[in-house]
């Protein structure tokens, strides 16, 4: 490669970069923001929905249950501003992995549960067929955006953005 397509690049990289981090950024909170609100409405149908996969203590469950809605809609209104974009980001990315090691689990152990990502989740009737390795690859995706603004946090239009300074200049090894 020649150093003017190497800087051309580079350049097209630092150009591209914060804009590819504001979708990723928009399109998490909005992940975060559905499954909030979807769940929010009925806080034991959440705690049903994590009791389902038979990893916690029922108490236990009903608490994380009643608490994850919560936990989504300040993930998601702190990446809709882009405020703490990183450290939303790494908690985005604990609960992802958390998500997709639930739904291997349950996958593994036979269980016929609806995840209950974007809704109440639970037991699935009888004869419905759980979809636990589209789940598991959205949850990838998701994780992928997460990741994305793990390493590049600061994006245009966002409090962070706005504290940083232009992040379009921002340096590549940040």
């Amino acid at each position: 490669m020649t150093m003017t397509a190497a800087v051309t690049r580079t350049g097209r990289w630092t150009v591209l970069r914060p804009w590819l981090g504001l979708a990723a950024r928009l399109g998490l909170a909005a992940v975060w923001l559905v499954a909030g609100a979807t769940k929010v409405g009925d806080l034991a149908a959440s705690g049903r929905a994590v009791n389902a996969y038979q990893i916690l203590p029922y108490d236990l469950a009903v608490v994380v249950g009643a608490a994850l809605p919560f936990v989504e809609l300040a993930l998601g209104v702190l990446l809709l501003v882009g405020l703490a974009t990183r450290l939303s980001a790494g908690v985005s990315v604990a609960l992802l992995l958390v998500f997709v090691a639930g739904i291997a689990s349950a996958w593994s152990r036979g269980l016929a549960i609806d995840c209950g990502c974007f809704g109440t989740g639970g037991e699935l009737a009888a004869g419905q067929s759980p979809s636990y390795l589209p789940e598991i690859l959205r949850d990838l995706g998701f994780l992928a955006l997460a990741g994305f603004l793990l390493r590049w946090p600061v994006t245009p239009v966002s409090v962070d953005g706005a504290l940083a300074g232009d992040p379009t200049v921002e340096d590549d090894d940040e």
